[in-house]
């Protein structure tokens, strides 16, 4: 059985966490790959919002297994509380939700780290969300990292003291001031941890590919978004992951060869949370609409968005990267009432017209070349079927799909998992 993979294809924030909860039902196992609490899928149903952080989409349904993978890093101490959260819908978690022992954690002083390297850079910062998501992947490839598997291991207290030790020595290198309570600090994260060994720690490489042999359907789950990849994203303001399709294989344990589908998920138009080059930005009343009607604030973070038009240079080279093999358009509702829409169809680097994305995107390299398209006026929020959808919706759509060579299968009209249309 392959492995299905959905994951996001702009600079995040794409509806991933809506899509995989109305895919869900069609798997038995979700599997989250990469990413920590610097990520916030938001799913919308019954009236009532949930954000969820590190755990997979997919824990609102009873039948699917949720598995975190040995590519996510964990803070104990915002697990918890996401626990706490589906405690108060009554969501059984004991038996349905599985953790990597090779997943690594998040400790206190990373955050303190992260804090402390983003503000000595001043004007430099690269947006990150302060929850010590670099620092511990760093400690990963430095081989000096805590996994979850270390909490089984009667020293690991020991090894929690060691690596703490570490990281206060390397504050003193910052030249700023990061005021904290590590006792606090540390009173939160052993709460944490206690809440974290009352779940079930699996070989989660051993796990998934016995469950493929046996015919199980999994979804691999991403965070973030493709332009945001430690090596393909618009470095330096990334994400310390892999957040493209080849983290699935590394941030599982499953073989390329194994990967079926792959699910991509875009907005029908663009945003960008933090710091970074965004060809189609907007600063007009067109942004601002997008902002407002689109409800454009980060989930993890609660920072406005940047929007602008759909970016279909990076849209290509994300399809490419990642070997998408159906679309799923989110926020097509959100462009109800504009008169005319744009699409970024190339750029101008240097002087010269190009149709790829270039190593370089800031703004002195790069302008953008837009195709129009009439708007349409409809409300896009009450409709339930492919059949229903304004024609210059529709065009807009088609057009897409042309460009990039890949089926949009999914239109998405509305925040909840009922406004979902499947073409």
């Amino acid at each position: 059985m392959a492995v299905d993979l959905l994951l996001g294809l702009q600079w995040g924030d794409e509806g991933k966490g809506k899509i995989v909860d109305v895919l869900t039902r069609n798997y038995d196992i979700i599997a989250r790959f990469q990413g920590g609490p610097n990520a916030g899928h938001t799913l919308i149903f019954d009236g009532t919002k949930h954000v969820l952080h590190t755990i997979p989409s997919g824990i609102f349904h009873k039948t699917a297994l949720n598995v975190v993978g040995n590519g996510v890093v964990i803070d104990p101490v915002i697990f918890k509380k996401e626990l706490e959260n589906l405690d108060k819908h009554n969501i059984d978690y004991t038996s349905n939700l599985l953790i990597s022992r090779k997943a690594h954690l998040i400790l206190p002083t990373h955050r303190l780290l992260d804090a402390a390297s983003e503000t000595s850079k001043g004007k430099a910062k690269i947006g990150s969300t302060l929850k010590g998501i670099g620092p511990t992947y760093m400690d990963k490839t430095g081989r000096n990292g805590m996994r979850v598997g270390d909490l089984e291991l009667d020293n690991w207290k020991e090894r929690y003291d060691s690596l703490t030790e570490k990281h206060l020595k390397m504050l003193n290198f910052f030249d700023v001031q990061i005021d904290y309570d590590l006792k606090e600090l540390e009173a939160e994260f052993l709460n944490g941890v206690k809440k974290l060994k009352t779940l079930q720690f699996i070989d989660s490489e051993e796990f998934l590919n016995s469950a493929i042999k046996e015919g199980k359907s999994i979804l691999a789950e991403g965070a973030q978004g493709s332009l945001l990849d430690i090596d393909f994203g618009t470095y330096p303001f990334v994400t310390s992951s892999n957040t493209t399709a080849a983290g699935a294989c590394t941030g599982l344990g499953i073989a390329p060869n194994r990967i079926g589908d792959v699910f991509g998920i875009f907005k029908a138009y663009t945003t960008r949370v933090g710091s970074g080059p965004f060809p189609t930005e907007l600063f007009d009343e067109d942004g601002a609409t997008m902002a407002k009607v689109g409800h454009e604030f980060g989930a993890t973070t609660g920072r406005p968005r940047r929007c602008g038009w759909l970016d279909l240079v990076a849209l290509k080279y994300a399809v490419d990267v990642n070997g998408v093999t159906q679309l799923m358009m989110m926020k097509g509702d959100v462009l109800s009432g504009f008169n005319t829409l744009k699409i970024c169809t190339s750029y101008n680097y240097k002087g010269e017209e190009i149709s790829h994305l270039p190593y370089n995107i800031e703004p002195e390299n790069v302008s953008v070349n837009y195709t129009e398209f009439k708007g349409w006026k409809d409300d896009l929020t009450k409709m339930t079927s492919a059949n229903e959808l304004p024609q210059n919706l529709m065009d807009y759509v088609a057009f897409i799909e042309k460009e990039t060579g890949v089926p949009v299968k999914i239109v998405s009209v509305g925040p909840d998992r009922k406004q979902t249309i499947l073409r």
